[in-house]
């Protein structure tokens, strides 16, 4: 491969990349919901880029169960019903317990710092009210804490699991908005636990914190 093939590779990558992200985020936080289509050529016009990246990423967030392609009809925002969501929750709720148990006992002052300026941000974002901050932090503030627990697996099989539940988790808040406040509350008494060098009551917090969040999305979806 020539310099010049190695370059082009690189950039479409990196363009593959950035179009996931991009995507991603808007699912998450809403922007595109369930059921929405996503049409690759005004996907690339906003993004600036060709569509071929944007295509690799339909591909991307096909395999992480974000989006469908559907025969005759395109690319669409993944529908998941309640079911669906409530069976991931189950797996979660048992891999939080041991996250917040791993990840107590494996936390370095830099992890800290980093959960730290998570959690100061979610907070500033109750305060603003910003729901969509709200949400990609909160995501940001458990991904942190899978991947400090330095188990590699364990981190693996979360996100992979987990990224599904943006399907429903936006859906949650947008619809409850002054559970951010209950949520933050949590989040603070998690990190609190997990300061605290107590690996038994970080994991029981966290574990209830998804049974919590799950009870939330009931709700909201009930009503």
């Amino acid at each position: 491969m020539s310099s010049l093939e190695a370059i082009a590779l690189l950039r479409t990558q990196s363009l593959t990349t950035l179009a996931h992200e991009r995507l991603e985020q808007r699912i998450a936080t809403g922007e595109l919901a369930p059921g929405d289509p996503l049409r690759e050529a005004a996907i690339a016009n906003d993004l600036g880029i060709s569509r071929g990246p944007v295509r690799e990423a339909f591909r991307m967030l096909e395999e992480r169960g974000l989006v469908i392609f559907e025969k005759n009809c395109g690319v669409r925002v993944r529908q998941l019903d309640l079911s669906q969501a409530v069976q991931i929750y189950q797996v979660r709720i048992s891999l939080e317990s041991l996250i917040g148990e791993l990840v107590t006992q494996n936390l370095t002052p830099q992890a800290s710092t980093n959960i730290s300026r998570v959690l100061d941000s979610m907070a500033d974002a109750v305060q603003r009210e910003d729901i969509s901050a709200y949400i990609i932090l909160n995501f940001e503030f458990h991904d942190l804490l899978a991947r400090f627990t330095t188990n590699e697996a364990l981190y693996d099989t979360y996100r992979r699991l987990v990224v599904q539940l943006k399907l429903f988790r936006s859906y949650s808040l947008r619809h409850t908005p002054r559970s951010i406040h209950i949520s933050l509350g949590e989040h603070q008494a998690i990190f609190k636990a997990i300061v605290d060098s107590d690996p038994v009551l970080a994991g029981a917090r966290l574990r209830q914190h998804s049974i919590d969040s799950l009870e939330r999305l009931h709700a909201s979806v009930a009503r």
